[in-house]
C-alpha cells in the first residue's frame, strides 16, 4: 500500500511539474482525442442510444482518475466497434442494448486481467504484429478523416465549413510541426465551437445551450432479447479491438511515445476498461475504452502528463452536469473541416511508431554481459524485411477488412510461416551436417 501510495505520490509531482512548465501544451494536447468522441458520441446521442449528460459526466470522471493513477495522457474513447454497428443498424437499437454490448465487453475484459490470461497474450504476440496494429490504426484514421469529414466538404459553401478552412488548418498544422507548444487543438477548438454557435444561430431548428441540471436515471441493460441478442453480437465485435488496440497496443506506445514514464501495464489497462463500462453504463452512459490513436493524438498536440487529461475531465464533468443534453446541437455543428485534420494528424502520428520496429524496439534490446546497461539486438537484413513484412501484412488486414481481428490473424499467420520456414532450415541444416562430416573424414 505504502508503495503504491509512493507511485501516485510520483506521478503527481510529474503532472504537477509538467502542467507548470507548458501549461498551454497540456490544455492543447487534452483536446487531441476530439476526432474520436465528438462524431460518435453525437451520433449516438441523436438516436437517443446513450445519454448524453451521464457520457460526459462518467467520462469526465473516468478521465481525472486515468490522468492521476498513470500519470499520462490516456484518452477515454467511444468503443468503436460497438458505435458503428449501433450508427449503421437498420433500426437505432435501444439504450438497454447499446449499454449491455458495453457490459459485455467489460466483464469479458475482467476476466482475461484477473486470470492473467492478458499477459499470456502479450507475451506470445509478436511485436511486429503489435506495430502493424498500430500502424493499421493509424491509417485507418487518416482515410476516415478524409472520407468521412474532409471528401464531403465543398469549397465554400457552407461559409463555416468548407475545404477553404480545412486547408487553412492543415497549412497551420504543417508550419507548427516544430512547434511542439503551439497550441494548435486548443486554438482551433476555440474557434469550431464559434463557428458551430453562429450555425446554431443561423438554423430555426437548432436548439443553442442552456441550463440543464444532470438528473442520473437508472437504465437496466437488455442482455439478452427473446432467442436473440444483439448486444452480445456487438460485444463479440468489439472485444478483440479493445484487447489489441484499446490494452495491448496503448500499453506499448506509451513506452514508445514517453520513455521516461512508467508505461501502463496490461493488466492495469485491462481492469480500467472493466471497471468503466461496469459502472457509468448503468445509468446511460456510452461504453467506453482507452485506446492507441487518442494517446498519439494527445501526445501529437502537446500532451505529455496526466494533467493534461485531468483539466479534460473537469471540463467534461462540469459540461456534464450543468448542460448535458443541451449540447447535442452545438457538438452536432461543430466544422468537419477542422475536426477532419485533427483526426488525419492524430492518425499519421500513430503510424509513425511503425519507424521503430527495427530499431529501437523493445524487443530488440538485451542487457550486455556483466553490465547494467542495455544494447540492441543486431538484426540481418533478412530479419529486417521479415519482421517489416509481418508489419505490413498486419496493417494490410485491417484497412482491406476493416477489421483488426481479422489483421491481426494475418499478422500472425505470416509471423508464423517465417518462424515454420526458419525451423524447417535449422533442421535440414542438423541433419546434413553429420553426413558432410564424414565425408570429410572418409576422404
Amino acid at each position: 500500500m505504502a508503495q503504491w501510495a509512493a507511485h501516485i505520490k510520483r506521478l503527481t509531482r510529474h503532472n504537477v511539474a509538467t502542467l507548470r512548465s507548458s501549461p498551454w501544451a497540456e490544455l492543447s494536447g487534452s483536446l487531441g482525442d476530439l476526432g474520436t468522441l465528438l462524431p460518435l458520441m453525437v451520433a449516438l446521442a441523436l438516436q437517443d442510444s446513450i445519454q448524453l449528460g451521464s457520457t460526459l459526466v462518467f467520462s469526465g470522471i473516468f478521465n481525472i482518475l486515468t490522468g492521476l493513477l498513470f500519470g499520462i495522457p490516456l484518452p477515454v474513447q467511444p468503443m468503436k466497434a460497438i458505435a458503428s454497428a449501433a450508427i449503421s443498424a437498420r433500426e437505432d437499437p435501444s439504450m438497454d442494448v447499446v449499454i449491455a454490448a458495453g457490459q459485455y465487453v467489460g466483464a469479458a475484459v475482467l476476466v482475461l486481467s484477473v486470470t492473467g490470461l492478458l499477459q499470456w497474450i502479450v507475451r506470445v504476440v509478436p511485436l511486429p504484429v503489435v506495430k502493424g496494429i498500430q500502424l493499421g490504426a493509424g491509417l485507418s484514421l487518416v482515410i476516415g478523416a478524409g472520407s468521412s469529414l474532409l471528401k464531403p466538404l465543398r469549397w465554400v459553401d457552407p461559409a463555416l465549413d468548407n475545404r477553404v478552412w480545412a486547408l487553412a488548418a492543415f497549412i497551420v498544422l504543417v508550419m507548427s510541426q516544430r512547434l511542439p507548444r503551439f497550441p494548435y487543438a486548443l486554438c482551433f477548438f476555440v474557434m469550431s465551437i464559434l463557428f458551430a454557435a453562429v450555425s446554431i444561430g443561423t438554423k430555426d431548428n437548432a436548439r443553442a445551450p442552456g441550463l440543464q441540471f444532470w438528473h442520473p436515471r437508472l437504465v437496466m441493460p437488455e442482455w439478452v432479447n427473446g432467442h436473440d441478442s444483439p448486444a452480445l453480437w456487438m460485444a463479440i465485435g468489439q472485444l478483440p479491438l479493445t484487447t489489441l488496440n484499446s490494452i495491448i497496443a496503448v500499453s506499448q506506445l506509451s513506452s514508445d511515445l514517453l520513455p521516461d514514464l512508467p508505461a501502463p501495464s496490461v493488466t492495469s489497462m485491462g481492469l480500467s476498461v472493466a471497471f468503466m463500462n461496469l459502472t457509468g453504463t448503468w445509468f446511460g452512459s456510452m461504453p467506453m475504452c482507452h485506446g492507441a490513436g487518442g494517446l498519439a493524438a494527445q501526445y501529437r498536440f502537446g500532451a505529455r502528463s496526466g494533467a493534461s487529461v485531468v483539466m479534460l475531465g473537469f471540463f467534461k464533468l462540469v459540461s456534464g452536469l450543468f448542460f448535458g443534453e443541451t449540447l447535442v446541437d452545438l457538438l452536432r455543428y461543430y466544422p468537419k473541416s477542422l475536426l477532419g485534420i485533427m483526426v488525419f494528424a492524430s492518425g499519421l502520428e500513430l503510424a509513425k511508431v511503425g519507424n521503430s520496429l527495427n530499431n529501437g524496439a523493445p524487443d530488440l534490446w538485451q542487457a550486455a554481459a556483466g553490465l547494467r546497461n542495455r544494447r540492441q539486438r543486431e538484426l540481418t537484413d533478412e530479419e529486417r524485411m521479415e519482421r517489416w513484412t509481418v508489419m505490413l501484412t498486419t496493417a494490410g488486414g485491417i484497412l482491406a477488412f476493416r477489421n483488426d481481428a481479422l489483421g491481426f490473424l494475418a499478422g500472425l499467420l505470416c509471423h508464423g510461416a517465417y518462424e515454420l520456414d526458419r525451423y524447417l532450415r535449422e533442421r535440414h541444416t542438423k541433419q546434413t551436417r553429420p553426413a558432410t562430416e564424414r565425408d570429410r573424414l572418409l576422404q
